[in-house]
């Protein structure tokens, strides 16, 4: 494996969790370059000059860049990966997954969801597609390009050799909308930063995140509203000034929570309440490092990482009165936090790159 020549392949590098897979491909594959559309200054210097970027790294409009999918489509397709032995493309809601290489070579998608707003979520991306001002534009953009994206979507998918899933519900959607196959390896979790915080007393609930719709923080907030349970919110986005309206006075917005504090705000907390159908979701398992239960709403990702009554519990539907049922009769003295972060430490960043390295040997 390491007499290969490597290219690692990523839609875009700002931020979030997709952005620590390449991390982690970095530290796999230190000496290979890695391509993608564009990228912050923090992520050129995080991933120590490797980064090649395309012309929309120069657009003048930077908020507008996400619209621009035909022009990153015609990059990452158009990219001449032809001396790379092994090309390892991380894709999401972006087009790296494009990319073709030399017959022998091989090409390998590190997938962590098809296409949101193509695929499962179109109907709620047209309805609130999170960009501000710029909705109506996005809505218009999706409504008359959706088909023919589907179609480039659907032949993209079909240009890796093999797939990677970061959750089974992604693996079943990759089969769902692509007809490919994929073996399942989590995603990489930071767990250690949040192991290490010193036991504290637990008290009322905690849930953070980017303030979407499909986030669906309102049921949260809603739920504990009317059971009058103390819930703290973690975080900001396009939703935050409409849940401030919503909440009552037992709910505490916190936006400027920085990294050295969240152990200490996930720590204290008797659980953490996530109610997203997520691709996987890196923060409710940065709770259970912190020794924390997850309520999770039972979909997606959560099903990969919360056993009932050993790292937390599910609520069956995505609604407020759901989650209410199992807030009342929720007791945080039924778990033990030393357990919880036992089971959150099998996601940690060592385990994911052995987990690849073995896979990638298995079918070199």
């Amino acid at each position: 494996m390491n007499t290969k020549k490597v290219a690692i392949v990523h839609d875009w590098l700002v931020g979030g969790g997709a952005e620590k897979v390449v991390q982690e491909l970095h530290a796999l594959y230190p000496g290979a370059p890695i391509y993608t559309s564009y990228a912050t200054q923090e992520w050129r210097d995080k991933l120590d000059g490797k980064v090649v970027t395309g012309s929309l790294q120069h657009w003048p409009f930077s908020k507008l860049r996400k619209f621009l999918g035909v022009k990153r489509i015609w990059w990452f397709s158009h990219l001449d990966l032809s001396e790379y032995d092994l090309v390892i493309s991380s894709s999401g809601n972006g087009e790296a997954k494009d990319v073709t290489v030399r017959d022998g070579a091989t090409h390998i998608c590190y997938c962590h969801a098809p296409t949101h707003f193509y695929w499962r979520s179109y109907d709620q991306y047209m309805k609130s597609p999170g960009f501000g001002v710029f909705d109506p534009l996005a809505r218009l953009g999706l409504k008359l390009l959706v088909k023919p994206l589907r179609n480039r979507d659907y032949k993209a998918a079909q240009n890796p050799d093999f797939f990677i899933a970061n959750s089974q519900f992604i693996a079943d959607e990759i089969k769902q909308y692509y007809g490919r196959d994929s073996i399942v390896i989590n995603p990489p979790v930071d767990v250690e930063r949040f192991t290490s915080v010193k036991n504290t007393k637990r008290q009322g609930f905690v849930t953070m995140g980017r303030q979407v719709a499909y986030k669906q923080t309102e049921i949260i907030i809603d739920a504990c509203n009317d059971l009058d349970l103390p819930l703290t919110v973690i975080g900001r986005g396009p939703e935050h000034d409409n849940l401030v309206r919503r909440a009552g006075p037992n709910v505490t917005f916190k936006t400027n929570v920085s990294d050295d504090q969240m152990p200490s705000e996930l720590a204290s907390a008797e659980a953490f309440i996530f109610a997203a159908e997520e691709d996987f979701g890196i923060a409710p398992v940065e709770a259970m490092a912190a020794g924390t239960p997850v309520i999770a709403y039972k979909a997606g990702g959560a099903l990969d990482y919360v056993t009932p009554g050993i790292s937390g519990e599910f609520f069956e539907e995505q609604t407020a009165e759901s989650l209410k049922k199992s807030l009342a009769h929720f007791n945080a003295k039924q778990y033990d936090s030393q357990t919880i972060k036992k089971h959150a430490g099998s996601f940690d960043s060592q385990n994911f790159r052995t987990k690849l390295k073995q896979y990638i040997q298995s079918i070199s």
